[in-house]
């Protein structure tokens, strides 16, 4: 007599298709929230709000590896929202160890040239296409359940790198030519920065690089995102064809709404 947990086990389970990778490319705007806090349970909060992804901070934020892993799971639990985790550095050890963690979508700062580019692109694929170490049963093929993991799951890996700098601006179009790096979310601040306006991400002149090279980004055939908590420059970006948007932070909300709060009460 056959029981339902072998029922279960002969079951061909599949990779879930990204759809955020395949909104992207078909050129639908995608809303997110950065989550700073390093909480699997505003993770899992967030993920049920309706955003089209959740930024999980492993670069600013206080998140290690062990922490991003529990949001993963939270947001698996909280709804359909794409988790997308920012790494700290482009650290190839790091990179194998978030996939096998079940990241489909990553975002690595501080990437100027095309040789960190396809450097990065060879980290999250597997031989004979790439470097990734092989690993049987990660969370990411289901510990094993997801029998083809390892042949199909090139196709749903969405890479996303930051320019963040002037020599990063001077490269783009070499980068946006390179197959494997599916969009570019600029960083305002680092930006602001080596342009010589720290603090100022702003100021006219950041924002006339950020639109020209949205526009050069978009003109090489990919997707172009960025994080922008002005609601006037943020409708700007979407109608320059900026797709993936992020509008706010977790951090942000819980500052601004508990002072709002308490400001209606102490007046």
């Amino acid at each position: 007599m056959e029981l339902p947990m072998e029922r279960h086990m002969q079951q061909n389970i599949q990779l879930q298709k990204n759809q955020f990778k395949r909104a992207i490319k078909n050129g639908r705007v995608q809303l997110g929230l950065w989550t700073q806090l390093g909480s699997h349970i505003a993770a899992e909060i967030l993920s049920g709000c309706g955003y089209d992804f959740i930024g999980l901070d492993a670069e600013h934020g206080p998140s290690e590896y062990r922490e991003i892993y529990c949001q993963l799971q939270a947001c698996a639990a909280g709804g359909p929202t794409q988790p997308i985790v920012r790494l700290p550095n482009q650290d190839i050890s790091l990179i194998k160890r978030y996939l096998d963690a079940g990241v489909n979508t990553l975002m690595v700062p501080q990437v100027d040239t095309a040789e960190q580019a396809n450097m990065l692109v060879s980290a999250v694929r597997y031989p004979p296409h790439g470097i990734r170490g092989y690993c049987g049963a990660p969370r990411a093929s289901n510990f094993g359940r997801i029998k083809n993991y390892a042949a199909t799951c090139d196709r749903e890996i969405c890479l996303i790198v930051m320019p963040e700098t002037t020599t990063s601006l001077d490269n783009l179009e070499e980068m946006a030519a390179i197959d494997g790096i599916d969009a570019f979310f600029i960083g305002p601040g680092d930006l602001a920065a080596s342009l010589g306006y720290i603090g100022q991400p702003m100021h006219p002149a950041v924002i006339n690089a950020i639109e020209e090279s949205g526009r050069r980004i978009k003109a090489a055939g990919k997707a172009v995102g960025i994080l922008c908590t002005d609601e006037k420059q943020t409708r700007r970006y979407i109608e320059l064809g900026f797709q993936i948007i992020a509008i706010g932070s977790d951090q942000g909300l819980l500052t601004n709404g508990a002072e709002k709060l308490l400001a209606k009460f102490r007046q």
